[in-house]
């Protein structure tokens, strides 16, 4: 009998291949022939799962998007007591990565944002991710605000996922340091739960 292969779990072990390699050197210097070689399987199998280098990394994109999404509705979902306001600050303390189990992460999701300035393929592909990120934020700062009418949770979401982008660089570089980065995004939150008169809570852990 012919041995079953697992082709969706066969592609996310390679999407994490490529992300260790991009992580290492940089999208563009990803191979087929290197991820098989991390992924420890053949170069074949790679080229069944996906037809070239390019759909190859718009899936390690989408993977790393999805891991980012599905880690911060866990979060939510652990603490189902918790505030709206609360809900929405460990939101944006997951997009963010700061924290340093998650570094190797956000060095391959600014390496993929880097590369999409020169990849409308890629560019779009990250749009996709950014915006569902916005929307799970647009949702919980509409929960945690108040007063309906005095509310822009699209203008506040924006603000909060650029916010959070920004923040992960300038730890990577070097500019801030995690735990000051931490304080800037508790500021920022702050002054939100002021606006929305959410009577935010204290700092995110």
């Amino acid at each position: 009998m012919p041995k079953q292969v697992d082709y969706e779990s066969r592609r996310r072990r390679i999407a994490e291949a490529v992300c260790l390699l991009a992580d290492e050197h940089g999208p563009e210097g990803v191979t087929m022939r290197d991820v098989a070689t991390r992924a420890e399987v053949s170069l074949g199998a790679v080229q069944r799962c996906f037809r070239n280098k390019e759909e190859m990394l718009l899936f390690a994109v989408d993977h790393v998007g999805e891991r980012i999404t599905e880690r911060v509705r866990a979060r939510l979902a652990s603490s189902p007591a918790q505030s709206a306001a609360s809900a929405l600050g460990h939101a944006v303390t997951e997009i963010a990565l700061l924290r340093r189990q998650h570094r190797a992460e956000a060095r391959v999701w600014l390496a993929f944002v880097a590369q999409a300035a020169v990849s409308e393929p890629l560019a779009a592909q990250l749009r996709i991710s950014y915006e569902a990120l916005h929307d799970l934020l647009c949702r919980l700062v509409t929960e945690a605000g108040d007063d309906a009418a005095a509310l822009d949770p699209q203008g506040e979401a924006r603000a909060l996922l650029a916010l959070a982008d920004g923040l992960t660089s300038h730890v990577l570089v070097g500019h801030l340091t995690a735990e000051e980065a931490e304080d800037a995004l508790h500021a920022h939150l702050v002054r939100l739960w002021e606006r929305l008169d959410a009577g935010g809570p204290g700092k995110v852990d």
